[in-house]
């Protein structure tokens, strides 16, 4: 079912055409005996029934009009309207709303259990869809938006298992228009648009909260001695090219490498290293 428009008329123009049709259809009753007055009366009677058909329409509102259960169309005009007084008028709100969802409990596809929730931006962008297509509209846009959540955030890994593998924590734009894609998807038969998806809440489960830390603190410790260590090597090979180069002394292998396991205890060690000075000969 998709909107259409529905009849209205502006609702000042029909106020001022039942003001002058009142009174007049008042001043024939007086004529009494005369044919006139039943004309007269049924006008009256019709202008009256006429004035249940004025209704307000706010701004970013809608109202869907309905006639013994059958869909007429929808009125999205704003201001003082008109409209057939048998017509069942229910109000739609087309303004932009969030949605917050509670925190939920899922798996991500490593098995890992976490806490994820998130925001939803949205809005009615068809009044017929939202409110004949779906029983609650608002409920409706809750529970898919929650359900779309869950499935999201089983089909990534919490932290990457890659370098440029994507997941739930390293690539939060990625995964937030993914996730209003599913939900627009999921949406879209209540005649609802999604405008923005934001993860709001992103943690592991407390039960594993403490060792997950862990291994992260280990996983960042790691990286850094790794970078550390190539760097120290690096910089014993330029010291020894440069030794070479400009022979400014002779070392044999052992020396070398007395050298290089100095360099390397300097460079790589977490504290600060205490300076000796040798008085003796290098042999």
């Amino acid at each position: 079912m998709q909107e259409k428009r529905g009849f209205s008329l502006n609702g000042y123009l029909a106020l001022l055409i039942l003001l002058v049709l009142i009174p007049y259809s008042v001043s024939g009753l007086n004529y009494q005996g005369s044919p006139a007055v039943v004309v007269h009366l049924i006008l009256l009677i019709l202008s009256l029934i006429c004035l249940g058909g004025f209704f307000m329409v706010q701004p970013n509102q809608a109202k869907v009009l309905t006639l013994f259960g059958a869909y007429v169309g929808s009125v999205r005009a704003t201001g003082l309207r008109w409209t057939i007084p048998f017509f069942m008028r229910r109000t739609i709100s087309l303004r932009i709303r969030n949605f917050e969802s509670g925190r939920i409990k899922v798996n991500d596809n490593q098995g890992n259990p976490i806490e994820i929730a998130t925001i939803v931006v949205w809005s009615v962008s068809d009044s017929a869809e939202a409110v004949f297509e779906v029983d609650d509209y608002e409920s409706f846009v809750s529970i898919q938006s929650e359900s779309a959540l869950r499935n999201m955030a089983s089909s990534y890994p919490y932290d990457p298992q890659e370098e440029d593998g994507l997941a739930l924590r390293s690539h939060p734009q990625t995964i937030s228009e993914r996730l209003k894609e599913e939900i627009q998807e999921r949406l879209d038969k209540a005649g609802v648009t999604v405008h923005e998806s934001r993860i709001s809440h992103l943690a592991y489960a407390p039960e594993i909260a403490s060792a997950m830390l862990q291994r992260q603190q280990a996983s960042a410790i790691v990286a850094a001695r790794t970078r550390i260590v190539e760097g120290a090597v690096g910089m014993v090979e330029m010291a020894l090219e440069q030794l070479k180069a400009q022979g400014v002394v002779e070392l044999d292998e052992e020396r070398k490498a007395n050298m290089v396991s100095n360099l390397l205890v300097v460079l790589c060690g977490d504290k600060h290293t205490q300076p000796v000075v040798n008085a003796g000969s290098l042999y």
